[in-house]
């Protein structure tokens, strides 16, 4: 495990006119850079000869940009990853990928860390000899020279940094956790000593639907519109805007929900952790409207905001299959389809939580033991975080509603959480209940 390893901050920039005119031509010269790797590498395709490496990318794009030099050969780098990305999933089984085809006009701006300067409160990054550089205002935590990536989010620029974080001291023991990914649940946890978190996911699956709604109500206006009119521009507009609060929701409710989760982890001493993957569930045609759900579902980042987190935190995590594990009964073995979120079995009677029950049953998978299901107890069902819509500090009236001296309640930690608690994992109020199905601890 890594030490040091490293983050991803976002600034969020307002630069002047002049500045985003510089900005969108130098992602138009990005794009073109791309554009030209991805060229090279479809001839390459069609005369059956040698790929095209670091070194004749770079050779390639070298002075032929309206870029920083450095920056092109970032360009280059991110392609060569995104082969080799294609490449591993393609030898996985995953024949539907593909390799870079297609077209882009605009690409992200990037710079590694040598070529930022800081000059005061400022941030200088530079476009080339010749050219006017990109001065941006410097953030107050950036205080070192680093990687940076300059992205257009629908509406306005944002500026990634790659900012140094230190792994905790890796953690020893013999307790494991399991966690089943889901959509109604975004994270569905168990351990070996016989503990159990469900975190929801219902606030991003709303969001989601919310957004595809919104999507086809004014693409229905859009329609009717002559394409580049004042009404069409303005709907896009407003559709733009829509879109990026979305997507600045959604992350924010997943980097919560799987701190929620990592932090149950580390409270109770996992040392190993085992992340089922739901690939294959995409592959079953279940109709437009589950489907959509289902393409909407995004595992992958799940798996890498935990992934990340986890590394962090000094545990180590590895990636399975969850094949059949929520249609096997944990005390007898018994498979059917479940209904509804609490799985009860016909053959025993035994009675769990849905995506417990899918947790429980991938510790036999992943580390060859068969621990108890989880008593009521010893279940906390928690929210990710409070929505932007019900923040209730965010009103501007001197009492937002709470009544004469009344504040709102103070956001709690998971470690809190747990020391307030007389051995007992509760949620407080607002943030979750105690999850009961069951009063006693199955043995399995």
């Amino acid at each position: 495990m890594s030490a040091d390893l490293q983050t991803v901050r976002i600034a969020y920039v307002s630069p002047s006119a002049a500045t985003q005119a510089i900005m969108r031509e130098g992602q138009m010269e990005s794009g073109k850079a791309w554009m030209a790797c991805r060229d090279a590498l479809h001839e390459a395709f069609k005369t059956r000869s040698k790929w095209p490496n670091r070194d004749s990318l770079q050779k390639l794009v070298k002075g032929k940009f309206a870029l920083h030099s450095q920056s092109a050969q970032m360009v280059c780098h991110a392609f060569l990853a995104n082969v080799d990305t294609a490449t591993q999933l393609r030898k996985s089984g995953r024949s539907e990928i593909r390799y870079p085809y297609k077209e882009k006009l605009f690409y992200p701006l990037l710079w590694p860390a040598q070529a930022m300067s800081i000059d005061g409160n400022k941030i200088v990054l530079p476009m080339g000899r010749g050219r006017k550089s990109i001065v941006l205002d410097r953030p107050e935590w950036l205080t070192e020279k680093t990687a940076c990536k300059l992205v257009w989010n629908r509406m306005g620029y944002e500026l990634h940094v790659s900012a140094p974080a230190k792994a905790k001291r890796a953690v020893a023991g013999d307790v494991h956790a399991t966690i089943d990914l889901g959509q109604i649940h975004q994270c569905a946890i168990t351990t070996n000593t016989g503990k159990g978190l469900i975190v929801s996911g219902r606030g991003i699956r709303a969001e989601k639907q919310r957004t595809s709604k919104m999507h086809g109500s004014i693409a229905a206006k859009q329609a009717r519109c002559k394409k580049g009119s004042n009404r069409y521009r303005r709907l896009q507009k407003a559709r733009n805007t829509y879109a990026a609060r979305s997507e600045r929701r959604v992350r924010d409710l997943r980097h919560k929900g799987t701190r929620q989760a990592v932090d149950f982890c580390e409270v109770n001493g996992a040392s190993q952790i085992f992340i089922g993957n739901p690939d294959g569930v995409r592959k079953r045609h279940s109709g437009r409207h589950h489907n959509q759900r289902m393409s909407q579902w995004e595992y992958g980042k799940d798996i890498d905001y935990l992934t990340h987190k986890i590394e962090l935190a000094g545990m180590s995590s590895f990636i399975g299959s969850e094949r059949g594990t929520s249609s096997r009964c944990p005390a007898c073995g018994h498979r059917h389809k479940p209904k509804g979120r609490e799985w009860t079995c016909k053959a025993c009677g035994f009675r769990g939580h849905r995506d417990l029950v899918g947790s429980i049953n991938m510790h036999p998978i992943a580390f060859g033991e068969k621990p108890i299901f989880p008593a009521a107890f010893a279940i906390t069902y928690l929210r990710p975080g409070t929505s932007a819509k019900k923040v209730f500090d965010r009103s501007n009236r001197p009492d937002p509603g709470l009544g004469e001296g009344i504040s709102p309640i103070a956001p709690m930690s998971l470690h809190e959480r747990m020391e307030s608690t007389a051995g007992i994992a509760r949620a407080p109020q607002g943030a979750g209940h105690v999850h009961s199905i069951s009063s006693e601890a199955h043995s399995l």
